[in-house]
């Protein structure tokens, strides 16, 4: 069965996945997250390592103007806007002094959509998630789970479908890292691939 093999080859690849994004507290994660829209995980390290370590509170945080948390980002892409919603989800962030677990609350959150929203709360409380990035999108379609109709939306539906919920947020993690590193978008690494005998991209 195709789906106890890719589970099967995920496991085996990546048998302890994590978040790559670096943070030591939960509204670093959701800043983060936020920030690695359409940019890289290491991009957004390497420009937040600074700005964690010196201003390492939300109330430190709300002293930056958007311009201040600009300069600290500009190496990531659309930093303005980026840097309007960061400023914002922190003074939002402030009054209730914590990231909770709550889905509407996150998603009201300028920049927060529902990828940020699932990736957060699978992270900081394993929620049962399937957080449709631009890796785990392009992944589910090679691997047969998706069409090529299918937009986030549905594709997140039907990964819930076709995996057992204790499994999603594991595979999640293991699909961003299997496109990350592997089954690029472009010149996939299918030399080191277990699945190329159900790889729609490898047929074609």
């Amino acid at each position: 069965m195709n789906k106890d093999l890719i589970v099967k080859e995920m496991n085996n690849l990546f048998p302890n996945p994590k978040c790559e994004l670096n943070y030591s507290k939960d509204y670093e994660l959701l800043l983060s997250v936020m920030l690695s829209a359409q940019t890289t995980d290491k991009s957004v390290n390497i420009a937040t390592k600074e700005l964690y370590e010196k201003y390492n509170s939300l109330e430190l945080l709300d002293t930056l103007s958007i311009d201040e948390i600009s300069s600290y980002i500009k190496r990531i892409g659309f930093h303005n806007v980026k840097s309007s919603n960061f400023k914002s989800i922190v003074s939002e962030i402030k009054k209730i002094g914590y990231v909770p677990n709550d889905r509407l609350y996150l998603e009201s959150l300028p920049g927060v959509g529902r990828k940020t929203a699932s990736v957060v709360l699978s992270n900081l409380y394993d929620s049962p998630e399937f957080a449709v990035d631009t890796h785990v999108f392009r992944v589910s379609k090679r691997l047969g789970i998706t069409t090529k109709k299918d937009d986030v939306l549905k594709t997140e539906k039907k990964l819930k479908k076709y995996f057992d919920e204790s499994t999603w947020n594991k595979l999640n993690s293991q699909f961003v890292l299997f496109g990350r590193y592997i089954c690029t978008s472009s010149k996939p690494k299918c030399e080191n691939c277990n699945l190329k005998s159900i790889c729609k991209y490898k047929k074609n």
